[in-house]
Order: C-alpha cells, then sequence, then structure tokens
C-alpha cells in the first residue's frame, strides 16, 4: 500500500538522503545563534515539530531536556533515528496542522520548536496549526517559529508567509512575541539563491 503523502511534506522523501546530510553539516548553535539565549536551560518539556534529521531533538536530549520529535515524512524520521539512537527521545509520526498524535498524549510543552515547517502551511492550515499548538503550551511557555523567504525549490510546496500575519494568529491565544529577527541563510546554496529567514518567539501569556 502506497503512503499517502502529507500536505507540505513533498518532496522531502525523494530528497532525503541527501537532505539528512545537508542539515546535519550545520550545529545547533550555528543554527541559532542569535536566538539560543531564549531556549530553555534548566530541564524542560520539549517538543519539536517537523524534526527533521532530528538535530534539534538531539540536542536538547544530550542537554537532559524531554524530547518529543515529530517528523511525518518516514524515510527522514527513520534517518533521523539511526542519526540520533538516543533511547530518551520519543519519536512520532506525526504533522501540521492537528498534531492528532501528539494531542493523544495529553501532555503540555514548556517549549516547542517549528523549523523550517510554517511556510508549508496554507493560510487555512496555519490558523488550525496554530489553535492545535497553542493547546499544548503550558503557562508560561515558548513557542520558535522560523519563516523562510525566497524561491521555491523545484517539488516543493511553500508560501508567502510573513511575521505580521504569524504574529496576529498568536495572538488569538495570547502568545506574545518576545523575538522577531530576520537573517539571511547560512547554508551556502540557499544564501546564493537569496533565501532568508525570520525567526520569531512567542511566550504563552494566558
Amino acid at each position: 500500500m502506497k503512503n499517502t503523502i502529507v500536505s507540505g511534506t513533498e518532496g522531502y522523501a525523494k530528497q532525503a538522503p541527501v537532505l539528512l546530510k545537508q542539515y546535519e553539516s550545520l550545529s545547533f548553535e550555528e543554527s541559532y545563534a542569535a536566538a539560543i539565549d531564549h531556549f530553555p536551560q534548566m530541564p524542560s518539556k520539549i517538543l519539536d515539530i517537523g524534526s527533521g534529521t532530528g538535530r534539534d531533538a538531539a540536542w536538547f536530549d544530550e542537554r537532559g531536556h524531554d524530547v518529543v520529535a515529530a517528523e511525518p515524512t518516514k524515510e527522514m524520521r527513520e534517518g533521523a533515528m539511526r542519526l540520533h539512537s538516543s533511547p530518551t527521545i520519543r519519536w512520532l509520526d506525526d504533522s501540521l496542522p492537528d498534531l492528532v498524535k501528539i494531542r493523544k498524549l495529553n501532555e503540555t510543552f514548556d517549549f516547542i520548536m517549528i523549523n523550517a515547517v510554517w511556510m508549508h502551511l496554507d493560510e487555512d492550515q496555519r490558523k488550525t496549526a496554530i489553535d492545535a499548538v497553542a493547546r499544548l503550551l503550558g503557562q508560561n511557555a515558548k513557542l520558535f517559529v522560523s519563516l523562510r523567504h525566497g524561491p521555491v525549490p523545484k517539488s516543493r510546496r511553500m508560501f508567502a508567509v510573513s511575521a505580521e500575519e504569524t504574529i496576529k494568529l498568536a495572538a488569538r491565544h495570547q502568545l506574545v512575541p518576545l523575538y522577531n529577527k530576520e537573517a539571511e541563510s547560512i547554508q551556502p546554496a540557499n544564501k546564493s539563491a537569496g533565501v532568508w529567514w525570520t525567526k520569531l518567539i512567542f511566550e504563552n501569556q494566558t
């Protein structure tokens, strides 16, 4: 039986071997240099949505955090589990906008990562997704979201998403922006193509 492709993940299964090497070539510290001071220092419950190669989940896991990593593309998820074979990371086949399996855990999280995922969702999906994510945030928890801007790679599904729209969506759930920075891509190929990013951090003040 053929696997159903989750909306927004088009192209990732076929390109997984290349992407696993490409994404792992950049360290966590390089990728989040300007924002890392806002990330949890004390052991916390972390949810990494669209965990890709597992690099970010592994970084948190190595520092004593309780980590759930959700990745809907089988080839990426299984590759991540081979690269980062920690017995304490909980890997799930789940995705935005609904996060059905994560919601069934009946848990809330202190910090949620949504890196390089949000722009794969269309407008209606983004509205559904922010509702689902907000319900998973504990009191005073933080949400990290990055938005990709620039040319869309062949065979990928992406939408133009602004910081302004994302901030308005988050405000529906009293998620207050603490951090809003733009930066050019640090991946050489993306940088040369003119790709840039917006990185946002919100705090749950409900």
